[in-house]
């Protein structure tokens, strides 16, 4: 499974020509990825069982009144995440990633929703479990930490989402705070991929039995081959998208596209999801560039 030489080729061949059309288009790229906000808002929170509908998540981040009761912690949750997810976009493309940037992260994350745990690991005494997994003692994390980022900026061998990859399942292994691990951790998968030249992925709540199945595999097996896949295809999706807005031509729903070339609906989405074919969701819409 994992990185395929193909999906490997095909990343290679569609950052080259992302490259080539984002020239002079900075403003269109910044209008796709605020566009995107809520939708990666919604995703992220949604995986970590939030109630929050995505049409909810894009009237709390626009300020607009949400026609039931929502708890204050998700609505917190929502504006919390947008505003780190905005952060990411304009600090990442410049700046290492180090302790520093992930306990601010953190912190811009939990401020109002816990703030005594805001910006900090673990301390003494305070364990947590995810399903049958229990993390690292307190007393470890630090020096976790440590080893897991020089082993990522020392690995130069490695594909790049192969070390993406290896860096989010151990990063979720250790489980440094109290909570919000599986945002922060979504959200430095982003910041490791903007800092590299590529656009943002979303990992999304109707994949996360197969984003559980990663961590399930790298548990067992160490193995790091079904998240690798998991963002290769989330990054070929997100060039696909951009590239379509970047060329300029008209972009239509990929169940419009089916019946436009007499191929039944089920094939094609299927090679959406594979990313077969250059189609990309909005708003859990497939669509394509005609």
């Amino acid at each position: 499974m994992g990185i395929t030489k193909s999906i490997r080729e095909r990343i290679q061949d569609l950052k080259a020509r992302y490259e080539r059309l984002r020239m002079g288009k900075e403003e269109l790229l910044k209008m796709i990825d605020e566009a995107e906000i809520p939708e990666n808002v919604y995703n992220s929170n949604a995986i970590e069982n939030s109630t929050l509908s995505l049409n909810e998540t894009e009237k709390i981040l626009l300020e607009m009144e949400v026609s039931r009761n929502v708890s204050v912690r998700e609505v917190f949750e929502a504006k919390n995440l947008a505003r780190v997810t905005e952060y990411i976009r304009s600090k990442a493309p410049s700046g290492e990633l180090d302790e520093e940037i992930i306990l601010l992260l953190h912190r811009m994350l939990m401020v109002g929703i816990d703030d005594e745990i805001a910006g900090r690991f673990r301390r003494s005494g305070e364990y947590v479990r995810v399903g049958s997994h229990i993390a690292v003692a307190p007393e470890k994390i630090e020096g976790m930490m440590r080893e897991m980022q020089l082993s990522y900026a020392s690995n130069l061998s490695s594909h790049f989402l192969e070390n993406i990859a290896a860096f989010h399942l151990e990063f979720e292994t250790i489980h440094p705070f109290c909570d919000g691990n599986g945002r922060i951790g979504r959200v430095l998968i982003n910041w490791q991929l903007l800092r590299l030249g590529f656009p943002p992925v979303i990992i999304r709540n109707k994949e996360k039995h197969l984003y559980y199945n990663a961590f399930n595999e790298y548990h067992q097996k160490k193995s790091a081959s079904v998240m690798e896949r998991i963002l290769g295809i989330a990054l070929l999706e997100s060039l696909h998208k951009r590239i379509a807005y970047l060329e300029g031509g008209p972009i239509m729903a990929l169940s419009e596209y089916a019946k436009s070339k007499n191929t039944s609906a089920p094939s094609i989405f299927n090679a959406a999801k594979r990313q077969t074919i250059p189609a990309f969701r909005e708003k859990g819409v497939w669509k394509i560039a005609q």
